[in-house]
């Protein structure tokens, strides 16, 4: 039986809008690929996510891999305000789902920084009952222990969880967890999903 929703945050219930955001900054549009491949596909993107590193040492090590763009990652990166915005049948939703009974958690990845300079996009919570996001804890998904350590936290039981994420890595290892991993689209798509399952939301 079903009893809980777990939710991604970034691509689920909040966009995580980077083009955008960099286009916003003044860079083209081969810029914006070549920042983001330099930065978000570089080992410093998730230790920053784990709270392993300071932004200081997150830019110069961004800068380490591209040093010709320096000054373009760290105008980019400095400042988060808008890289990630709430989508606006996020707390509708949530809201929903706490109606008709159901647990609702979020388990995501995001450094302090997005965390402190995005919190808009982050006002669901106050209607959640919890979750974890990764710079707190130190882990970040899809490692499993980021999962096992959400279920103790909260004595919650796997097979009694939907999870959602719009990364298949990431729905993969909840499913070999035990839970039952749905992997996101659109919410259209999710509420069908969701039906399939016995979790009716209007």
């Amino acid at each position: 039986m079903i009893r809980n929703i777990v939710f991604d945050i970034s691509g689920v219930l909040a966009d995580f809008r980077l083009m955008e955001f960099l286009s916003e900054k003044g860079f083209d549009t081969a810029m914006c690929r070549r920042i983001i491949k330099t930065a978000v596909y570089s080992p410093y993107w998730e230790q920053f996510e784990r709270g392993e590193i300071t932004e200081e040492e997150t830019l110069e090590g961004f800068a380490r891999m591209d040093p010709e763009i320096r000054e373009e990652l760290y105008k980019a990166f400095s400042d988060l305000h808008g890289m990630l915005i709430i989508r606006e049948y996020a707390i509708p939703l949530v809201r929903q789902l706490k109606k008709a009974g159901y647990g609702v958690y979020y388990l995501s990845n995001y450094s302090k920084k997005a965390y402190d300079e995005c919190g808009e996009s982050l006002a669901f919570m106050p209607y959640m009952d919890g979750g974890m996001v990764s710079f707190q804890i130190g882990k970040t998904k899809p490692s499993p222990a980021m999962f096992t350590q959400f279920l103790r936290e909260y004595g919650l039981r796997a097979q009694e969880c939907i999870f959602v994420d719009d990364t298949a890595e990431n729905v993969e290892t909840a499913a070999a967890l035990g839970f039952i991993g749905l992997a996101f689209a659109s919410y259209d798509q999710l509420i069908a999903a969701f039906r399939e399952y016995g979790v009716e939301v209007r």
